[in-house]
């Protein structure tokens, strides 16, 4: 040790000892005393993340259209069945008025094929009775086989009018079905140019305007569901096997300065080959999310060594100076101490050096 710092050390112990002999004096009561204990610490590293919801959803376009109103702005609160987008609805009301007056038309072709089978029908039934009365004459002789032979190929065409006339209402009514469903789809894409919530959530982004051009398939607005939020975070795979799906693990927001836990939900079974990482998501604890938006910048602390510490508490360590002192109770009676000190943890104090696990310090008053 230097002579500068043995004269330091000197005058600090003399001054430590000036202050005990006059708190001696001055209080009379017995000090309070507490023994140095050890303690394991968990050394984590830090994995780079982004704040984003649990649960996120898309609105998409589903017909092409032009943007009419856009009814929700990116921050508000949304219910089951808000409106928050419209489109020209033009087209699809022309789609389905068309739509509306093919069924008509199918109806009433329905119709004159129902009076076509009407008219086929008693035209048999002469044709038939005809045929009967010419097949009892010429058994009689009162007719002539040729007139026989003109009554049956009439009743033969009759039958074949009938169906003929049977079919075309079949196909009458089969129209009517195309011809409705037609408008079962003119009517969903008539709904498709309102756009609604289809949860309670929140909206994030807004991604269109008025006057913009949907397509199908074209997100239009996202939406974020009241399901919390979580940190996707990239491990490096060192550490990626000391994380495993419902570990309770610290999340750090830095713009916050929030600490909180997250537990594991998913860790994505595949390395970025760029990074040599994995995606981790962790659920933020839900009391926790005050003032927190998605795309915020986040850490996810992963446990990566441990070691153990000797602590004390913080207040019996006196400060003189640069240096760090204590009273040691021995079998020989109470001892100044020179500690060299590390880390704050909570209250306490970790002890790099001066003192053992289980030794017994006074705490100052």
């Amino acid at each position: 040790m230097g002579l500068l710092k043995q004269l330091s050390l000197a005058i600090a112990l003399g001054l430590f000892a000036l202050a005990t002999a006059v708190a001696g004096t001055t209080t009379g009561t017995e000090s309070k005393t507490v023994r140095a204990e050890t303690k394991t610490i968990i050394d984590t590293w830090p994995a780079v993340g982004t704040v984003r919801p649990r649960s996120q959803i898309q609105i998409d376009a589903q017909i092409q259209a032009q943007v009419k109103t856009v009814h929700v702005k990116a921050g508000d609160g949304v219910a089951p069945g808000d409106l928050l987008v419209t489109l020209d609805s033009r087209t699809p009301l022309s789609n389905l008025d068309q739509a509306r007056q093919g069924v008509t038309a199918a109806n009433s072709a329905r119709q004159n094929a129902i009076q076509g089978v009407k008219a086929a029908k008693a035209a048999l039934n002469e044709a038939e009775l005809n045929y009967r009365r010419i097949k009892t004459y010429v058994e009689s002789n009162a007719a002539t086989p040729l007139e026989l032979e003109a009554a049956e190929s009439g009743f033969i065409q009759a039958k074949a009018s009938l169906s003929i006339s049977l079919e075309a209402l079949s196909q009458a009514d089969s129209t009517i079905n195309q011809a409705e469903e037609t408008v079962k789809q003119a009517q969903v894409g008539l709904e498709f140019t309102t756009l609604r919530s289809p949860v309670k959530g929140e909206v994030i982004r807004q991604l269109v305007q008025p006057g913009d051009l949907a397509l199908p398939g074209k997100p239009m607005i996202l939406l974020r569901t009241e399901t919390g939020f979580r940190i996707e975070a990239h491990v490096r795979e060192g550490l990626v096997g000391k994380v495993s799906l419902g570990a309770l693990l610290t999340a750090e927001i830095p713009t916050l300065k929030l600490l909180c836990s997250a537990v594991v939900e998913e860790i994505v079974p595949y390395a970025d080959p760029e990074t040599r990482t994995f995606l981790v998501k962790a659920a933020i604890d839900q009391t926790k999310t005050q003032g927190l938006y998605p795309g915020m910048y986040a850490k996810l602390l992963i446990p990566e060594s441990e070691h153990t510490i000797v602590v004390i508490p913080g207040s019996s360590v006196i400060r003189t100076g640069q240096l760090d002192l204590v009273r040691v109770k021995t079998d020989q009676g109470w001892e100044r101490r020179y500690i060299t000190t590390g880390k704050v943890h909570g209250g306490n104090i970790e002890v790099l050096s001066g003192i053992s696990p289980g030794e017994t310090v006074e705490i100052q008053k």
